[in-house]
């Protein structure tokens, strides 16, 4: 089953094989009918039927204190919240990047509409790149996503792709924090966040010398198992099913560290902290045990997989401090 309901890319297939081509430097509008989000979020008033007495018919009562959205298209269902809910349209997803691609050097590389329109994103390539070690490319993108379900604040997101195996990372802002995220309580300010995204370069900046320096140090097998274990200490329901988890990750991360994973051979990566962490966000990205690709993707994204690639690069700085 594909989460993803409609998307559109430029240059490489992504990473479920779907969605529509386009050529590069197409413009919004045109994204926004190839990736499926040229409609609206629309609410109405929540109503219910109360059963009638015997074999009398039901009454039709509201509930106020809550509203249901719907796609304006096909009238389907998206999700019942508050009424302070403040919904994101599929319009100022892509809106956010008209600056960005017209002015500031952006390219969209991917947009789309995830679980039947519950969750919308879009990705682009900041013009941000460096090659560690001569051939190993990291090109840096922003990500802004939202979703109108509750599973997602109005995120945006500096993330790392790293060309030989399509690994992602997020990059950490200045004050420590991985995204600018948005509460659908409060209205969504575009202008606001690319503000506080201002510092763009310099994370940038800061996260290509961090990967430099992990790229530059050399780990003993004994630091990589410990490393791999800190990392993977899942909360999993029961102590059993923790070690389970933990050792079928262990076990994948230590065939891609030794020379299955993409680009493992690379200077940067054979035997180095750069290595180790990218055995973790391939197994994260590519690996991981999942229902489809997509959600994959998602939680690679959105859900615990992000938050153990997080925990990676977290405990790789360590390795360099």
């Amino acid at each position: 089953m594909h989460l993803v309901q409609t998307m559109a890319y430029v240059n490489e297939k992504p990473w479920h094989g779907l969605g529509n081509h386009l050529a590069p430097n197409q413009p919004l509008e045109v994204w926004a009918t190839q990736a499926g989000m040229d409609w609206s979020i629309e609410s109405a008033d929540v109503r219910f039927v109360a059963p009638g007495t015997g074999n009398g018919v039901g009454s039709i009562h509201a509930f106020p204190e809550q509203k249901v959205l719907y796609r304006s298209d096909t009238k389907a269902p998206l999700s019942v919240v508050s009424k302070r809910y403040q919904v994101v349209q599929p319009s100022e997803i892509l809106e956010f990047y008209r600056d960005l691609t017209e002015a500031g050097g952006y390219e969209l590389e991917t947009a789309g509409v995830l679980k039947e329109g519950r969750k919308l994103w879009a990705l682009a390539k900041t013009g941000q790149s460096t090659s560690l070690k001569g051939r190993d490319r990291v090109n840096g993108y922003l990500l802004l996503a939202t979703a109108c379900d509750g599973t997602l604040a109005t995120t945006a997101q500096f993330t790392s792709v790293r060309v030989v195996c399509n690994n992602t990372l997020a990059i950490a802002l200045g004050d420590g924090t991985g995204a600018v995220k948005v509460g659908h309580r409060s209205q969504f300010d575009a202008q606001a966040v690319k503000r506080q995204l201002g510092i763009a370069i310099s994370s940038w900046d800061g996260f290509m010398a961090r990967m430099k320096a992990l790229a530059e140090c050399k780990v003993t097998d004994t630091a990589a198992e410990a490393y791999w274990k800190r990392v993977f200490t899942y909360q999993a329901p029961t102590a059993e099913e923790a070690k389970l988890v933990s050792e079928r990750s262990m076990k994948a991360v230590q065939e891609l560290y030794a020379g299955k994973g993409l680009g493992s051979h690379l200077a940067s990566s054979s035997g180095t902290a750069w290595g180790l962490l990218n055995s973790v966000t391939e197994y994260i990205d590519h690996h991981r045990r999942a229902r489809s690709g997509d959600h994959r993707r998602d939680t690679a994204w959105f859900g615990q997989g992000a938050s153990v690639k997080q925990r990676a690069w977290e405990e790789s700085l360590k390795l360099v401090a």
